[in-house]
């Protein structure tokens, strides 16, 4: 019997409708809808436009037809809050709003960074929930919904707290599985604003006789699940979008204090894994750049960037991609030539320069965050799969696999959307288990392997490379 669902993948800057049948074991799907989602300030805050969403949501339900499912998957991290009538209080603001950029200070007043850390295993970032809460206004909240679930609940007015988002928030205790007791207590938060939570891949409504589904609330995990690996085996991973979020699954959390300070993350995945991963500024900066070119005046597409970036000389000038200078909006070519100023590089003189900065320095600390992983999980990793809409970049792909050393293995495109489709099989009982949707997904998506051919070059480059982020 076939089954046809709609998968929500909304991201920070987009978002889109995939529809998808599944029929005897084959999976057709296309995009019915995109939009953009541009932020919007209210009283000088950054916001996300959730009617505007919302209406795009119903734009796109009219144009599927009859489907049996749909499901959401978001960004990390941000929320909305519901007063005792069930409604939305205010527009939920957006990660990149500069509110939190003095709260880690006052939040460490009442918990060490080492025992939130050991507590919910989160890479400590103003971005995340519990600091966001530290400078809200709460008073009328009775309910506290991440994006995803809020969209679900906007159609079918069930309040669920989807796991996979909420290990995303730092407090998730993740080996208790449920909130962290002290990190509530410690830092004021009512631990009843929650709503229930659930696992990925249940249904937890319906609209108009849709169901509708919590699949894997936060997209990375939606693209994990649609990693095309091996059963059993323990590649490293890349989902490349707006953000990169490189790592590999694991049985159990790691929340040493080597771990805290390299930075890296335990989160959730829809399999019950620890996807353990580093969240790194991705395709963002690029974004941005070409943003803040368009508004003085230069209109390049992201092709023309590319072939400017690849005219120039290698290896000229690098930035740390996660520095706070690049991590809102504005001029960024003017402030990665003041960082290279400050840190005594070649000032990049032309756009080429720019982008092949920002290439280059992707990939170098795609290689710092893997080197960091392995000795902490002691896994030598041989290939890392690329998932989402960085695939495209084959700029990106192959200088990648050039840092690494090893195989990058690109594809498919749509891992989101497909992760998000598969658990919504998984749902519905037409498919068994995460391993099965993988099996699926490795027979009928083309994947594009990326060889290292200049790795020497890039062996010295990258001893460079760490002297600078280093300073």
């Amino acid at each position: 019997m076939s089954k046809t669902v709609v998968a929500f993948d909304f991201g920070a800057s987009s978002g889109r409708a995939i529809k998808a049948e599944f029929d005897n074991g084959k999976l057709s799907y296309e995009e019915i809808h995109r939009f953009d989602n541009i932020p919007v300030y209210e009283n000088g805050i950054m916001c996300h436009d959730f009617k505007m969403i919302c209406s795009e949501i119903d734009k796109a339900l009219q144009k599927a037809g009859r489907i049996d499912s749909l499901a959401f998957d978001t960004w990390g991290v941000d929320y909305g809050l519901i007063d005792e009538e069930g409604r939305l209080i205010k527009s939920p603001v957006h990660y990149r709003d500069t509110r939190t950029e003095q709260v880690l200070a006052k939040v460490f007043e009442k918990i060490s960074p080492e025992e939130l850390y050991a507590e919910t295993g989160n890479q400590i970032m103003p971005i995340n929930t519990l600091f966001q809460l530290s400078c809200e206004e709460k008073n009328n909240a009775k309910k506290l919904l991440f994006m995803p679930d809020l969209f679900a609940y906007y159609l079918c007015g069930n309040a669920v707290c989807e796991k996979t988002i909420a290990s995303t928030s730092q407090m998730l205790n993740l080996n208790k599985g449920k909130w962290s007791e002290s990190v509530c207590r410690k830092c004021s938060i009512d631990a009843n604003i929650f709503a229930p939570l659930c696992s990925s891949a249940a249904v937890i409504g319906e609209k108009d006789g849709i169901k509708v589904i919590a699949a894997a609330g936060h997209d990375t995990q939606c693209a994990i699940a649609a990693m095309p690996c091996e059963k059993g085996s323990t590649p490293a991973f890349l989902s490349c979008g707006t953000w990169s979020l490189i790592g590999c699954e694991l049985d159990e959390p790691i929340l040493t204090e080597k771990s805290r300070q390299d930075e890296l993350s335990n989160e959730l995945g829809a399999n019950g894994k620890i996807n353990y991963l580093k969240n790194i500024s991705g395709l963002w900066l690029i974004q941005e750049t070409r943003r803040a070119l368009k508004r003085a005046g230069f209109d390049y597409s992201y092709n023309d960037l590319e072939m400017m970036a690849r005219a120039e000389k290698p290896f000229s000038c690098f930035i740390d991609p996660d520095d706070s200078l690049f991590a809102t909006e504005g001029d960024l070519p003017q402030r990665i030539k003041d960082y290279c100023r400050k840190t005594n590089q070649a000032v990049p003189q032309t756009i080429g320069m720019v982008i092949r900065c920002i290439y280059e320095s992707l990939a170098m600390k795609y290689r710092y965050a893997i080197e960091q992983i392995g000795e902490n999980t002691g896994i030598s990793f041989d290939v890392l799969h690329l998932l989402g809409g960085g695939t495209k970049d084959r700029f990106l792909c192959q200088m990648t696999a050039d840092s690494l050393g090893f195989d990058v293995v690109a594809g498919p495109t749509e891992a989101t959307a497909i992760g998000n489709i598969m658990l919504q099989l998984i749902a519905l009982e037409e498919i068994g288990s995460i391993d099965e949707a993988r099996e699926i997904i490795r027979k009928s998506e083309r994947v594009k392997t990326y060889k290292p051919e200049n790795h020497e070059a890039w062996q010295m480059a990258y001893e460079k490379y760490i002297n600078i982020i280093s300073k």
